[in-house]
């Protein structure tokens, strides 16, 4: 019988959870680096065992941990373990390998980006907010950071170089950051064409390459944003978080700042379906395994108050692609439930049925083995959930 591992990404630390097929038992396994913020953990397609995780903290910095067997054991890349350890036991932050590229050649002379009050500041390296492994290499990820920008590994995490096409596109300077930070949070690699990968930032938008990285291109056009100067500008829109099915990557789904989004030219041209949504805005939205066109959204009060409306923890589908939404709700919490869903925790597996995850900044990790018509909590009580992934295992 298949197996599913869900990993979990919280404030605290690291949690693995696994179940047989049924998804009915859980065992619960950690904390992982305790104490230690874990924006986000991702296993290879290729090599289920090879695990990555962004172990950050504000007082010791970023490293990245790997696991090659499952999760049972960690070890940080790129540097040993003695040399970030100081005579305390206490880690000395010394594993930031995420430096800016600032050659002549590639690096151009991106030296600032737009701040909050619309001055121009310094790119500062301060967190990895997202692990995207290669679909053909084990050996071969992708980072998302902040300050914006775009890392790449090949040799397993032990050394790291930017992609700087991303930040050299032109817009850089116009980037400024969102309320959380200016993070690149989303990467999605085109299966049937890996050198097409979109990303999005916040708040500078969303973007594609079809060159594996070289070069990037704007894909905004459809988005409006009443918040900044120019509601249809090309950069400045806040997307929360991208979406897509490997059968349809010309169909990407969209949980921007306010409003759910659908294109199907790979980004050229998006239009809102939103639809009958009690509020679009929200953090989280995913994609059914075997039903392209079945979509999951969280919706949240509001861009001030991060809680469910009414108190009511709701999670919406779609089995038209947009527009024409249900409100699943048995087995969640439908009175006095005030947590939110960030952007990185919601994830499915490919069981038939499909499985769908989501954790909370509550603690709660939920699962639905049967796409949605039912739910119940894995665990409770960890840590604010930051990121959760799926492995599904043979």
């Amino acid at each position: 019988m298949s197996k599913v591992r869900v990993l979990v990404g919280t404030k605290k630390g690291a949690f693995i959870l696994t179940s047989d097929g049924k998804r009915e038992k859980w065992e619960v396994n950690g904390p992982h680096f305790g104490g230690w913020e874990i924006y986000h953990m991702k296993g290879s397609l290729v090599d289920p065992n090879r695990i990555y995780v962004s172990q950050t903290s504000g007082w010791f910095g970023q490293l990245i941990q790997r696991s090659d067997d499952g999760g049972k054991t960690f070890y940080p890349t790129g540097t040993k373990l003695e040399d970030l350890m100081g005579p305390d036991g206490m880690p000395k932050g010394t594993g930031n390998m995420f430096v800016y590229d600032t050659s002549p050649e590639t690096g151009k002379p991106l030296t600032t980006h737009q701040f909050y009050d619309g001055s121009q500041h310094p790119w500062e390296f301060k967190r990895v907010w997202h692990l995207e492994p290669s679909l053909t290499d084990a050996d071969t990820v992708f980072a998302g950071v902040e300050d914006a920008a775009m890392f790449k590994t090949t040799d397993g995490g032990k050394t790291w170089h930017e992609l700087s096409g991303m930040r050299g596109h032109g817009t850089g300077p116009q980037w400024a950051p969102g309320a959380g930070g200016m993070g690149l949070h989303t990467i999605l690699i085109d299966a049937t064409n890996t050198n097409r990968m979109y990303i999005a930032i916040s708040s500078a938008g969303a973007f594609r390459t079809d060159d594996g990285g070289k070069t990037w291109k704007p894909i905004t056009k459809g988005l409006s944003s009443n918040y900044i100067p120019d509601p249809t500008a090309e950069i400045g829109h806040c997307v929360h978080r991208i979406a897509m099915h490997e059968a349809k990557p010309n169909t990407l789904y969209m949980q921007k700042h306010w409003d759910v989004l659908r294109t199907d030219d790979a980004g050229e041209n998006w239009h809102e379906v939103s639809g009958n949504l009690p509020t679009d805005f929200g953090f989280v939205i995913d994609v059914h395994a075997h039903e392209p066109e079945t979509i999951y959204v969280v919706p949240i009060k509001s861009d001030s108050e991060h809680y469910p409306p009414e108190g009511k923890l709701r999670v919406y589908r779609s089995k038209t692609g947009g527009n024409e939404w249900e409100a699943l709700t048995n087995g969640l919490p439908q009175s006095d439930c005030y947590v939110n869903i960030l952007r990185d925790a919601m994830a499915v597996d490919s069981l038939d049925k499909c499985g769908v995850y989501f954790g909370t900044t509550g603690g709660q990790v939920y699962c639905s083995p049967d796409g949605g018509d039912n739910w119940k909590p894995i665990v409770r009580d960890l840590p604010a959930v930051l990121s959760v992934e799926v492995q599904t295992l043979a």
